[in-house]
């Protein structure tokens, strides 16, 4: 019996340290769809053109559209949430999409949407590399966290070492391999602290997470007073969910006009320089600590009805109740682009991927 007890929870941390990997691995038709668009990008000028074309550029900084900015290196999750939100709005018109991605990325994003526009929305999509702000003057903390040795151990080294499995709960287990992902030391990951720095002309934008699908025109966000407040979000620390006792980060709506006139970055910063400090004993999870701090006071609750979370984690979610949300957010490990994601959820999300198109067909995504 002892013996049994031991093998089954053995199994069951190489279960979830399997499920780690899997979560944090890149698919290879992703990997693929990454590498033939960025070749694309070196072979053919119209993958190339211009994003936006010149005579829009003027709309980019246009207060009367209704500005999105989304954070990823991933070019299947990014088409997904711009073109949810595209087909959901009632004024498709209005919209304008600033796609922000690592340099790696770059080509193979720009190529996507400059092969698949989605008029008459307008989609920028702009490198870190190209933002002159983004120097290492102006964000010393995040080129420690990158480079720091300790840190990327942490986060990219071995999980098993060292950990007392005996004294550890599975539940315990998963909670830390979670906040162990290498996405919480990417710069991409941070940038939503520096929204007011690197669109200096925008008074107000919507910020979405990759993992994100709109299933209703969001319009109405922008007509939300925030009474002064900078951020608009959906609070989700009062709920009953056990598993996300969190506030949820999907529908951040900034006051960029109201975030300039606060200290929010300098916090942010001097937290990140603590735990820095603390060789990482203050938190270990990512940007979301120090944003709290930072944000606190400066938060004004919106509707929950505007977000629906936890369809990355959640496998018992009810399909009636995803289908009556304005907007759904896989977060959590299994991903909808990920063979492990949720089979009865991932159609919320597949619904936005074009089949038809010659790359995602020849990488044989999610076949």
């Amino acid at each position: 019996m002892e013996r049994s007890e031991r093998e089954i929870r053995e199994s069951k941390f190489a279960e979830l340290m399997n499920k780690h990997f899997a979560a944090s691995a890149i698919p290879k038709s992703i990997h693929c769809l990454s590498l033939r668009l960025t070749d694309e990008y070196s072979s053919n000028a119209h993958a190339r053109r211009q994003l936006p074309s010149p005579e829009l550029l003027p709309l980019l900084s246009d207060n009367s559209y209704h500005h999105f900015v989304l954070s990823t290196d991933n070019i299947l999750a990014a088409s997904v949430v711009v073109t949810s939100a595209v087909q959901s709005s009632l004024n498709p018109e209005k919209i304008i999409f600033h796609v922000i991605t690592d340099k790696k990325t770059y080509a193979g994003m720009h190529s996507w949407f400059a092969l698949n526009p989605m008029s008459p929305a307008i989609v920028e999509v702009k490198g870190i590399h190209q933002f002159d702000w983004l120097t290492r003057e102006n964000v010393p903390v995040l080129e420690a966290v990158e480079n720091h040795n300790g840190i990327r151990n942490y986060y990219h080294g071995n999980h098993i070492a060292g950990a007392n499995l005996s004294d550890t709960t599975p539940r315990t287990f998963a909670s830390k391999l979670q906040a162990r992902s290498p996405k919480y030391i990417s710069l991409l990951n941070h940038l939503r602290i520096y929204l007011p720095e690197l669109f200096p002309n925008l008074d107000k934008v919507v910020f979405l997470d990759d993992d994100v699908v709109i299933q209703r025109d969001l319009t109405p966000l922008w007509e939300i007073d925030l009474n002064g407040k900078v951020n608009g979000a959906v609070e989700t620390c009062k709920g009953e969910d056990e598993w996300m006792n969190v506030r949820g980060r999907m529908n951040d709506i900034f006051d960029l006009r109201a975030w300039r006139t606060t200290n929010i970055r300098d916090t942010y910063h001097s937290w990140l320089k603590e735990n820095l400090k603390s060789n990482l004993t203050l938190w270990k999870l990512g940007t979301l600590p120090p944003a709290l701090i930072a944000f606190k006071g400066h938060v004004h609750p919106i509707d929950p009805s505007w977000h629906m979370l936890g369809l990355g984690y959640q496998n018992k979610t009810k399909v009636e109740n995803v289908k009556n949300a304005a907007v759904i957010h896989f977060n959590g490990q299994s991903k909808p682009w990920l063979e492990i994601g949720f089979e009865h959820l991932r159609p919320f999300w597949t619904k936005y991927v074009n089949y038809s198109n010659d790359f995602i067909r020849n990488c044989h995504v999610l076949e």
